[in-house]
């Protein structure tokens, strides 16, 4: 067999069921072997929108995702989601054709090395024939054990030499361990001595908890200590139609209760949390507390440059049935937080304003926030984007549903459609609805017809300030001139039409309702362009930019 058939046969080995990408000359025949194998190819307009839905692929599935690009500029493309990928340690390999090995005269010759160095990946070269399925091996590997993206560099000429099949391809699962980490039994009982002398504990859950299916033993341990439950971002309302005690995201995105509250702590324990900058709000949250940690890493340094009082390396499963376990021989029950009072300010909390801000022809964002998650079914998953009119649904939705959020994932805006689409099709093609603004969504308006072409029925709500919300507020604060952030828009359900998609553009919550039930009733690739204000300014940036504690 030639060698392009050889690193397809490794890919399928290797459990690749879906890749997005562009081909050109330098992956075509890549491409052409998958295909000839049933794998799923999705054309995108873009390489860099084609990694995009690779990483929610990834990110849903919970495997590695695949990218593929032909050489040079295609995978220059791929620089910014990269990055995003990188940052979310995201497991993802792209397959790069390269210009003919050692041909630096190429009209397409990149140094995808140094490329990919700069862009945060991991590189991988298929160098010589006979190393074609080692390569491979070693890609997904690296994706794997390290839990993030590798570029997988396969010059033309060596693709099209004859590779001699030797023995069967061993697929990198099975050079990988898959039992759970268990926990040291001695640092359990240090942990729960902790505890035990603690009065006002509070759990953070985070995503490595919620992939380990922790939560029953998250409930378990809140009950017998009285705690209160939160959440990083990343596993935002994990848990909170199980838990009277649910606070939210811990951090810049919590209520001022949950602030106020969180600060009595005395005890915090993260299970599978970093505790970054963000969940501890750059160490202004948790000022008296000792900190335990539960995570797989070996160790980690907290968002506070501390390192933990006591740190657990173990899955976060089997770590609390034995935290919850030593806790019971010890007869541990602490009513902590678990009080009356507790419960009623939270409760209040989640109240909506007494009014919202009127404007002819434009709706509050709260309002509109709060209409998505009471028409939009439970069962329907949310992605959340970046820029100052995510931070409303970050904070105002309340319903429990799976939410995949790229914040703090570089900082780039327009990724959160692609992660909804690559999110989807990973899920057997079950609706989900993504919140972004217009720059954002306008940036790969062209991957909307990506998703019309495939039948992904994804929903785009986009909360239209016609403008660069963020930098609108930012400038304002700064004291310079916010006009200079407004850019118009054309009606975007319009456009939704036009590229073969379904579309409306609301002004009033009657029209944001008909336009939800219209989708839920027969999903589909549809956009709502929802036009806002940008008199409301969110929480997180009124308390940022102006120190409003609210």
């Amino acid at each position: 067999m030639k060698v392009y058939e050889a690193l397809a046969e490794a890919f399928v080995a290797e459990g690749t069921t879906d890749v997005f990408g562009m081909m050109g000359d330098a992956n075509m025949h890549w491409m052409h072997a998958l295909a000839q194998q049933d794998v799923r190819l999705y054309e995108v307009r873009h390489e860099g929108s084609g990694l995009g839905m690779a990483d929610g692929w990834a990110r849903t599935a919970d495997r590695p995702g695949v990218v593929t690009t032909t050489s040079g500029p295609g995978a220059a493309q791929l620089a910014t989601s990269m990055i995003v990928a990188s940052r979310a340690r995201t497991p993802l390999v792209a397959f790069c054709g390269e210009t003919e090995w050692g041909d630096e005269g190429a009209v397409q010759y990149l140094d995808q090395r140094r490329f990919a160095a700069a862009i945060e990946c991991e590189f991988v070269h298929v160098s010589r024939a006979d190393f074609a399925q080692e390569a491979v091996q070693r890609a997904f590997f690296l994706a794997r054990t390290q839990s993030r993206p590798v570029m997988l560099s396969a010059p033309i000429d060596i693709q099209q030499q004859e590779f001699d099949q030797g023995a069967p391809y061993v697929p990198s699962t099975e050079l990988i361990g898959t039992s759970r980490l268990l926990p040291d039994p001695a640092r359990v009982q240090l942990v729960a001595g902790l505890v035990q002398t603690s009065k006002r504990v509070v759990v953070i859950a985070g995503r490595g908890a919620r992939r380990s299916d922790a939560g029953r033993e998250i409930l378990r341990l809140q009950e017998r200590t009285g705690a209160l439950l939160a959440t990083t971002l990343q596993a935002k309302n994990w848990l909170c139609g199980d838990s009277e005690f649910h606070v939210g995201i811990s951090g810049l995105f919590g209520s001022k209760v949950a602030m106020e509250l969180l600060q009595e702590a005395d005890c915090v324990i993260a299970v599978g949390a970093s505790l970054n900058s963000y969940t501890t709000e750059h160490g202004y949250l948790f000022p008296d507390a000792k900190y335990v940690q539960i995570d797989t890493a070996p160790h980690l340094v907290m968002g506070n440059g501390r390192a933990a009082d006591c740190y657990l390396q173990a899955d976060a499963a089997t770590a609390l049935v034995e935290l919850n376990r030593v806790l019971a021989e010890r007869a541990v029950r602490t009513e902590g937080f678990h009080t009356a009072d507790v419960k009623r300010r939270l409760d209040e909390a989640l109240e909506p304003p007494a009014e919202y801000h009127r404007e002819p022809g434009l709706l509050d964002p709260r309002e509109a926030i709060r209409v998505l998650d009471s028409d939009l079914p439970g069962e329907i998953g949310l992605v959340l984007g970046s820029g100052h009119q995510t931070d409303f649904g970050t904070m105002l939705f309340q319903r429990s549903r799976e939410v995949l959020s790229n914040y703090g994932m570089f900082g780039a805006i327009g990724q959160a459609p692609l992660l909804t689409i690559g999110s989807i099709i990973a899920d057997g093609n079950k609706p989900a609805f993504v919140v972004e603004g217009d720059a954002s969504f306008l940036m790969h308006l062209s991957e909307f017809e990506t998703a019309v072409r495939y039948g992904v029925p994804i929903l785009v709500v986009v909360m239209n300030d016609e403008g660069l919300g963020a930098e609108y507020h930012k400038a304002a604060a700064k004291g310079l001139d916010p006009n200079l952030a407004v850019i118009s828009t054309p009606e975007l359900g319009g456009v939704a039409e036009a590229l073969g998609g379904s579309g409306a553009t609301v002004r009033t919550v009657e029209e944001l309702k008909a336009a939800l039930a219209r989708y839920v009733a027969a999903p589909g690739p549809t956009v709502i362009d929802v036009r806002i204000t940008r008199e409301v300014l969110s929480i997180p940036y009124r308390r940022l930019q102006y120190g409003e504690d609210v």
